[in-house]
C-alpha cells in the first residue's frame, strides 16, 4: 500500500480515532485541529459535560483497542444492561443484556472525555497536531498527492481523512453535495443530578409531540432529551431553573426520583448524506460522510464503524484506489439502511393518528415476543458483538 502520510482534518471523537487506528498500522499521522484539548486537564476535571454519548459494544472494543477504555473506565462512565422503548405503558419493547448472556448493553460516556482518551493515546503514536490559521482555501488531489492549502501554509500527504463535522469545509472543497433536510423538530439535551440510586436502564417514550428519552450517566448525574417544536424549546430554555424543571417533571412523569437541574442546551435536527465517501485521495468518515437523526444515540458508533472499515480497507487491498472503494461500499449503503431506519421511526411514531398509534403499539408488543428476531434486533444494536 501506497499510503504513509496521512492528513485528518478534525480531532473529534471519529477522528481521534482514525488518527491512532491508521498509525497503529504504521502510518505517519497528522491532524488538523483548530481547537486543541489538553487530554489531562479534561480527564481530571470533574465538570460533566451536557453532550454524552450511547457507545455500543463494537464502539467499547475499538475504545479498549485504541488504549482510550482504560482510562475512560477510571472517569465517569455508566453501562446499562437494558434499553426500553414505548409509547402509552413501560415494557412494551424492552431489551436486555442478560437474553444475550451480556454483562451490559454498551455505556453512556461524555463526549468530551471519550476525545480526551483518545488524545492521550496520540503521544504513544508519533501523531502530530496542527492549527492552522483561518480556514482551509483549497484542496488538490491528483495521482501524485493531495495538498491542503491554508491562507499561510500547506500540507502535502497521500490521503486526506475529512472528519470535520456535518458542515465539513473538506466535503465542500472536494466539491461533494449531499443530500438530506432539516426536521420540523429541534432537541433539548438536560444534564440532571438525580437523587436516586445508579440506573442501568435507559428508555425511550414515544409522543406525538416528539421522543423523550432518558440516559443514566454515571450517578448522579443523568441526560435527559427532549424533542419538540424549536420555538417552543428555545422558549423553555430561556426560563429560570425553577420553571424548566416544573417541565420537565410534566413531561417527564417516569423519573426514577428527586432531581436538581444542572444545565440545558437546545439543537436544531438534521438529516445529510454525502453523495459519495470518496475523491482521489480522500475519504470521507463520521458526520462528514452522514447525519443522522439521534432518535437511537447511533451517531458515534456509526462513525466508528466507518474508522474500522477505512482501517480494513487498507489491510486488505494493494492499491489506495482499491481501498477506498472498498471502504466506500461497505460503509455507505449500512449507513443508508441506519438512517432510514431511524426516520421510519421517528416520523411513524411522531404523530397522533388513532389507526397508525393502534398499529405501532401493537407492532411494540409484537416485537417484545419477537424471540429469535428480537435478540438479533439486539445484537445489531449492540454492533455485532456479544
Amino acid at each position: 500500500m501506497s499510503v504513509k502520510q496521512v492528513l485528518i482534518v478534525g480531532g473529534g471523537m471519529v477522528g481521534a480515532a482514525c488518527a491512532i487506528k491508521l498509525a497503529r498500522q504504521g502510518m505517519q499521522v497528522c491532524v488538523i485541529e483548530q481547537q486543541v484539548i489538553d487530554p489531562q486537564a479534561i480527564l481530571q476535571s470533574e465538570q460533566v459535560d451536557i453532550r454524552v454519548s450511547a457507545i455500543n459494544r463494537f464502539s467499547e472494543q475499538l475504545l479498549d483497542e485504541l488504549g482510550a477504555m482504560p482510562a475512560l473506565r477510571q472517569n465517569r462512565i455508566a453501562p446499562y444492561t437494558q434499553l426500553e422503548a414505548y409509547e402509552d405503558k413501560p415494557e412494551q419493547l424492552l431489551f436486555d443484556s442478560q437474553e444475550l448472556g451480556a454483562s451490559h448493553l454498551g455505556h453512556l460516556v461524555e463526549n468530551k472525555l471519550i476525545q480526551a482518551a483518545l488524545w492521550a493515546q496520540f503521544e504513544k503514536y508519533d501523531i502530530k497536531v496542527c492549527s492552522p490559521e483561518g480556514q482551509a482555501q483549497q484542496l488538490l488531489q491528483t495521482p501524485q498527492g493531495a495538498t491542503l492549502v491554508y491562507e499561510h501554509e500547506q500540507f502535502v500527504c497521500d490521503l486526506i481523512v475529512a472528519a470535520d463535522g456535518g458542515r465539513s469545509r473538506i466535503r465542500q472543497l472536494a466539491g461533494i453535495g449531499v443530500t438530506g433536510w432539516q426536521y420540523q423538530q429541534h432537541c433539548m439535551g438536560i444534564l440532571i443530578k438525580l437523587d436516586a440510586p445508579q440506573q442501568t436502564k435507559t428508555w425511550q417514550q414515544f409522543k406525538p409531540s416528539g421522543p423523550i428519552a432518558f440516559l443514566p450517566m454515571q450517578y448522579p448525574y443523568a441526560n435527559l432529551i427532549w424533542y419538540d417544536e424549536g420555538i417552543k424549546l428555545k422558549a423553555m430554555q430561556q426560563l429560570d431553573k425553577d420553571a424548566l424543571k416544573a417541565k420537565v417533571i410534566e413531561h417527564f412523569f417516569a423519573l426514577p426520583g428527586e432531581f436538581e437541574l444542572v444545565s440545558s442546551a437546545v439543537f436544531p435536527l438534521a438529516r445529510q448524506h454525502a453523495n459519495t465517501y470518496i475523491g482521489q485521495r480522500l475519504a470521507l468518515i463520521g458526520d462528514a460522510a452522514h447525519t443522522i437523526n439521534p432518535l437511537a444515540g447511533q451517531g458515534v458508533n456509526l462513525g466508528f464503524k466507518d474508522v474500522v472499515a477505512l482501517a480494513q480497507a487498507f489491510e486488505e487491498t494493494d492499491t489506495l484506489e482499491a481501498a477506498l472503494k472498498r471502504y466506500q461500499g461497505q460503509r455507505r449503503g449500512e449507513n443508508l439502511l441506519m438512517m432510514t431506519m431511524m426516520d421510519a421511526c421517528y416520523f411513524g411514531f411522531s404523530n397522533s393518528v388513532t389507526p397508525l398509534k393502534r398499529l405501532r403499539n401493537l407492532a411494540l408488543s409484537a416485537a417484545n415476543k419477537a424471540g429469535p428476531l428480537k435478540r438479533q434486533v439486539l445484537k445489531h444494536a449492540m454492533g455485532g458483538i456479544t
